[in-house]
């Protein structure tokens, strides 16, 4: 913008520049050849006393050396019926006008032009004093004003792109602090405001955005506490079910149906403190997640006869993401793992940390998975389940930066690979 902006400011001053230069130039032009045919005529007429006094050819030549013209050779007298004196260079039919018409004129000659000035004389005879001028005459000093002239019409030109990109620059850095502003918004920093700068058009602007960053921070208070209440609201029948499970003995039975409500009351916990806490600043450790969901899950394995096996969890790996949030995607990529392959199926969880991020592997021996595309709409489901485990994860991931892809397995089965941004293990 800064470069279009100076670019239409140098045409256009050009265009101003030029439709001064050129008519000022023919003018200096015009006013350098004027100046040197006055000045030739004022010479040629300052002979006329001289020549009314008297025609002594010496006398004529004093007069004529005594002129600048003169004494520079390019005087030349013509009288009546004698020899020029002095060097002649206008042509015999121009002398014959001036003496016949009696008024003064100039004419071309190779090299420059003569200026004739006709002087009467006693019984009506007509002397005509030619004064010679060279083209440099007529042109001294041309050529320096026209430079002058350029030199100010470059300054003109160069002194308004400056002033033109100044302004550009006022306006490209007020557009570039509001999009940044976007950017960051957009990246969920609902903190972000900006100070209105630049044109009208700008502050407006930046007033505007700031008074919809506060309106979305608002809703998005506004719905966080909304899930917060809602999710606390079932603490009251978790309570009751808690009491009741208390009320069922000691069988093995009672005793899941108890781990169950515990684990119920942990996750209601942890949606109301997610919801309550904008996103993207918390962190967990995801080795340490794959690591308790997987001895959760392998007892049930070990049930139904199914070799698992937990690689690269041996480390702390810091990722960008709620630790109930993880821990809620797992438990569904390995619950689908459970409810859509047959018994004896091995499965496999693979934790990698490269440089800048981290991937989870969720692989097992099962028949796969036939359309990825429409296993990663939300709802859609080829197992007649709810369809939302593999959304959720995907939702997981992209709002931390990340993406969710699936992909043929090693064990022969469907892979589900979750991307993820690795962060720093000391802001856990």
């Amino acid at each position: 913008m800064r470069r279009s902006l100076a670019l239409v400011s140098a045409a256009v001053t050009s265009m101003v520049a030029l439709a001064f230069l050129v008519p000022l130039a023919l003018m200096v032009r015009e006013i350098a050849r004027d100046r040197a045919l006055a000045d030739a005529e004022r010479q040629a007429g300052s002979l006329a006393p001289a020549l009314a006094i008297s025609t002594d050819r010496a006398a004529i030549e004093r007069a004529v050396a005594s002129t600048q013209a003169g004494e520079a050779g390019r005087v030349s007298v013509h009288l009546p019926g004698r020899a020029a004196i002095g060097a002649s260079h206008a042509r015999l039919e121009d002398l014959q006008t001036a003496q016949v018409q009696g008024r003064s004129f100039s004419a071309g000659v190779p090299g420059g032009y003569v200026l004739l000035q006709p002087v009467a004389m006693d019984e009506g005879r007509t002397t005509v004093v030619e004064v010679y001028l060279p083209k440099q005459d007529l042109t001294r000093g041309v050529r320096s004003a026209w430079i002058v002239l350029t030199g100010v019409a470059a300054v003109l030109v160069v002194g308004s792109v400056v002033v033109a990109d100044r302004l550009a620059a006022r306006v490209v850095g007020s557009a570039r602090t509001l999009a940044k502003a976007a950017t960051i918004l957009g990246g969920g920093d609902l903190r972000t405001r900006i100070d209105p700068q630049g044109p009208p058009e700008l502050r407006e602007a930046g007033r505007a955005f700031n008074t919809m960053a506060d309106h979305v921070e608002a809703l998005l208070s506004a719905e966080r506490e909304m899930v917060a209440d809602l999710s606390h609201r079932l603490r009251t029948p978790l309570t009751a079910m808690r009491l009741n499970a208390a009320a069922l003995g000691s069988e093995p039975a009672a005793e899941q149906t108890r781990l169950a409500v515990t684990r119920l009351e942990e996750e209601v916990d942890q949606i109301i403190g997610a919801a309550r806490k904008p996103k993207g600043r918390a962190l967990c450790d995801a080795a340490e997640v794959l690591r308790d969901r997987m001895a959760f899950w392998s007892a049930l394995a070990e049930d139904q006869g199914r070799s698992c096996e937990l690689v690269g969890a041996e480390r702390p790996v810091a990722v960008p993401v709620v630790r109930g949030e993880l821990r809620a995607v797992l438990d569904s990529l390995l619950g689908n793992v459970f409810r859509h392959t047959p018994e004896g199926t091995a499965f496999m969880v693979t934790l990698y940390q490269g440089v800048g991020r981290v991937v989870i592997l969720v692989a097992d021996a099962g028949p796969g998975i036939t359309d990825s595309d429409a296993a990663l709409r939300r709802g859609a489901s080829g197992g007649g389940s709810t369809g939302l485990g593999l959304d959720i994860a995907h939702r997981m991931a992209t709002a931390a930066g990340g993406d969710v892809r699936i992909d043929r397995s090693t064990l022969g089965g469907a892979q589900i690979q979750i991307w993820l941004p690795a962060a720093r293990a000391r802001r856990l």
